[in-house]
C-alpha cells in the first residue's frame, strides 16, 4: 500500500506573522497538505489562516496529538498516510517534535517506512544559544526541569556540575507562568560566577536576549513575566 510523508512544519515563536520568520518554500508547501496532525485545533486553524489557507480551512482534516494523547491514540493516527496522503505536523509554537509530543508520531513513522521530512522555520532553542556568547561547541538541552521546586533545584545543581565539569552550555526552558520561579531558583541556587543567558520573546519586537553571571543579574533581575523564555547557562 502507496503511504504517504510526515512534514514537519515550524510556526512562529510568537505572534507575528507567519511570513515573518516561515520561509516562503514552507508556506508554498502548506498549501497543498489536506491533512493536519496538531497540539491544538483552534490554534491550529488560527495559523494555517495566517499561512495563507485562509477560506480553505474547512476543506481541511486536523487531528490532535498533544500531552494527554496516549499512545494508542498516537498509533492510531497511522491511518493519516494510507493511499498516499502527506501529512503536516504542526507544534504550537517553533519546530515539531523538539520538547512535543509529535515525536513519538515521528518514531512511528520511521518504524513503519514513511519518510519523515523536517522543514526550516525558528527554534527558539538554537537562536537563543547563537545570541548567548556562551559555548555554542558543546551543550546539552534539558528540556522542562521539574515543576516541583525543590526538584528544579536539584536539577538546577546537577546542570551547573555538569556544565562545570564539561564546559557544556545547559539549555532548558518553562511553562511562561513559571519563568520567574525558575528565575528566582536559578539566582538562589547557581554560584555567583556562573553565567545566565535570557533570552525571551525571541523573533518579536521586543525581544531581550542578555547573559549576565548570577551575582550581575542579583543586582538587576528582570521581570520576565508570562513570556515565553528560554534559560542557558555556563559554569
Amino acid at each position: 500500500m502507496t503511504k504517504g510523508r510526515l512534514y514537519l512544519i515550524p510556526s512562529p515563536i510568537g505572534d507575528c506573522e507567519p511570513s515573518e520568520v516561515i520561509p516562503a518554500p514552507v508556506l508554498e508547501l502548506m498549501q497543498d497538505i489536506r491533512v493536519y496532525v496538531v497540539e491544538d485545533v483552534r490554534t491550529a486553524r488560527r495559523y494555517l489562516s495566517r499561512a495563507g489557507l485562509k477560506g480553505h480551512i474547512d476543506e481541511l482534516e486536523f487531528h490532535e496529538l498533544n500531552e494527554h494523547s496516549t499512545q494508542a491514540d498516537v498509533e492510531s493516527l497511522m491511518h493519516i498516510f494510507d493511499g498516499g496522503r502527506d501529512a503536516g505536523l504542526i507544534s504550537e509554537a517553533g519546530l515539531p517534535a523538539v520538547a512535543d509530543p509529535g515525536a513519538q508520531l515521528a518514531a512511528l513513522c520511521h518504524g513503519s517506512g514513511i519518510d519523515v521530512i523536517p522543514m526550516t522555520g525558528p527554534s527558539s532553542i538554537m537562536l537563543a544559544l547563537m545570541a548567548s556568547g556562551l559555548n555554542g561547541q558543546s551543550f546539552a538541552f534539558l528540556g522542562y526541569l521539574p515543576v516541583k521546586p525543590e526538584e528544579r533545584r536539584a536539577a538546577l545543581r546537577r546542570a551547573e556540575r555538569s556544565s562545570a565539569a564539561n564546559g557544556q552550555t545547559q539549555i532548558f526552558i518553562e511553562t511562561p507562568y513559571r519563568n520567574d520561579a525558575m528565575l528566582a531558583d536559578i539566582l538562589q541556587t547557581c554560584r555567583g560566577g556562573t553565567r545566565v543567558c535570557i533570552a525571551a520573546d525571541i523573533t518579536m519586537p521586543d525581544m531581550f536576549i542578555r547573559t549576565k553571571t548570577v551575582d550581575e543579574w542579583k543586582s538587576c533581575r528582570p521581570a520576565i513575566g508570562k513570556r515565553p523564555c528560554v534559560f542557558l547557562l555556563l559554569s
